[in-house]
């Protein structure tokens, strides 16, 4: 498993507010304690509010937010993609004003920016990564709206590619980098989908009406 991708699965099991050993992690996702600690300095590090302490254990508190930078869905997917396209330029003093710009923003964006449900920030992923999903955002949006069903293409963290037949529920923004929260037809469950490891979005021709078990109320992380 890549690093960031241990990365964004601690934050998975941090998100619930509950205090969890080093050693607990550890098991879980199968490496030492020592990776988790240096895992959890990174974290830190990125801005990711952690709490906790070696030998006790780890939990995320809420972090204070500015009202003025309380962005909306679509304002955080063109600011992305603007600094996507500006980190791959070949100007390096663009480069580097993009990679600045983004750590002022980090420091400051509201981790709530979507009401329904809490998204922590999240800033390690690198701008190609983000710039790599950003094009599948405007067909998942519209289908959230519209309660449309999604055939998704989508090559999970290991390389096997799957297909998938979803409900899209709701997207969050982790700091660079999207997910995709769904009601997975084939797995009968919920599921969650890095929107930039997505390959292809398929709108299909059948809507979906809300079933018990199967809501976004229903979703517990």
């Amino acid at each position: 498993m890549r690093r960031t991708d241990r990365l964004f699965d601690i934050i998975r099991i941090l998100r619930d507010g509950k205090l969890h050993r080093a050693q607990d992690i550890a098991d879980r996702l199968q490496v030492s304690v020592r990776t988790i600690y240096r895992d959890m300095d990174t974290l830190a590090a990125s801005g990711i509010p952690v709490e906790g302490e070696r030998g006790v254990g780890y939990m995320v508190r809420e972090q204070i937010t500015l009202p003025p930078l309380n962005l909306t869905t679509a304002e955080l997917e063109a600011l992305n993609l603007g600094m996507a396209i500006v980190a791959e330029a070949e100007d390096p003093e663009l480069k580097a004003a993009a990679q600045t710009l983004a750590d002022k923003i980090d420091a400051v964006l509201p981790i709530r920016t979507v009401a329904e449900t809490e998204a922590w920030k999240f800033a390690v992923y690198p701008f190609a990564d983000a710039a790599r999903g950003l094009a599948h955002m405007p067909p998942i949006r519209a289908a959230i709206k519209a309660r449309q069903k999604l055939r998704l293409r989508y090559r999970r963290i290991d390389g096997v590619p799957t297909e998938r037949t979803v409900r899209p529920l709701h997207m969050e923004y982790w700091g660079r980098s999207w997910t995709l929260t769904a009601w997975c037809e084939l797995r009968e469950a919920f599921r969650i989908f890095r929107i930039d490891l997505i390959e292809t979005v398929t709108p299909m021709p059948e809507l979906f009406r809300d079933e018990p078990g199967k809501t976004l109320a229903d979703y517990v992380p």
